[in-house]
């Protein structure tokens, strides 16, 4: 048996489950510079599940798409943290329904017996910042992949 490549996600819907540090770099990776309404931001508080729904560019996909001369694309993602205590958001209006963010990373700093805190860091110096008791973060590819409508990799200065 030998470990996964980045290349085996594939045509595949992704379906993974980040637990410490080391699982939460790989979704990190895969939902840089993905893009969500800021309508699409949830928390339940009796379930203590803060939920987004997200456009994220298929990094996995693109040496494929390069090397065969198709389309880059995007597909729409689910992402679910569970265990959350309490939710800040800081840099960006709640209420401005016709906002767009974009994700540039997710960063965990651990507390005390598994706690700690996850930071949704976004573009334009916005961040949203969620207190967990413990470290779960689910990824669901939900729907069939699509082209990119820029049809082009994401870029940063």
């Amino acid at each position: 048996m030998s470990d996964a490549k980045f290349q085996d996600g594939g045509e595949g819907p992704l379906r993974l489950i980040a637990q410490d540090g080391e699982d939460l770099k790989v979704i990190s990776t895969l939902v840089q510079d993905a893009v969500l309404p800021v309508t699409e931001l949830t928390y339940d508080a009796k379930r203590r599940r803060f939920a987004l729904m997200l456009n994220r560019f298929r990094w996995e996909d693109r040496t494929q798409a390069e090397q065969v001369g198709r389309a880059y694309e995007r597909v729409r993602s689910v992402m679910v943290v569970e265990d959350v205590l309490r939710v800040q958001t800081q840099g960006f209006d709640r209420a401005d329904k016709d906002l767009i963010l974009s994700l540039l990373s997710l960063e965990f700093t651990p507390g005390q017996d598994g706690a700690g805190r996850l930071t949704f860091v976004l573009a334009g110096d916005g961040a949203i910042a969620l207190d967990v008791e413990a470290l779960e973060v689910r990824l669901d590819d939900v729907t069939r992949p699509y082209r990119a409508p820029s049809g082009k990799v994401p870029q940063h200065d």
